[in-house]
């Protein structure tokens, strides 16, 4: 039997997996789109949680202002980074430039 918590990833994951390619998201949107607005913080145990699962491309997901809070949770500290760069996104000062334009919502946008 899956735990709750077990249930919540799954549905962080499931959300995870549509963010479009090129683009970013944070833990507060994923958390509100799931109904549980209070709960970037799950949605962030979920990330590093997720690195061993090649689908799920936790590289999209930043904290509210486009810092890449989770890269420690990667291979290398810089994979984060490189993931991003990899898809045109620049990243400076470990900060996605131009955060606003690339911000997608899955509240808006699903």
């Amino acid at each position: 039997m899956k735990s709750s918590q077990d249930n919540f990833f799954q549905k962080v994951y499931s959300v995870v997996k549509l963010i479009p390619y090129g683009r970013v998201t944070n833990y507060g949107s994923i958390a509100k789109y799931l109904g549980s607005a209070k709960s970037s913080r799950a949605v962030g145990y979920a990330m590093n949680s997720s690195h061993n699962m090649s689908e799920i491309p936790a590289h999209r997901v930043v904290n509210r202002v486009g810092l890449l809070t989770g890269k420690h949770h990667f291979f290398g500290s810089n994979l984060m980074k490189e993931l991003l760069e990899n898809e045109g996104i620049c990243i400076v000062d470990n900060k996605v430039l131009n955060f606003d334009t690339l911000y997608w919502d899955p509240s808006i946008e699903l």
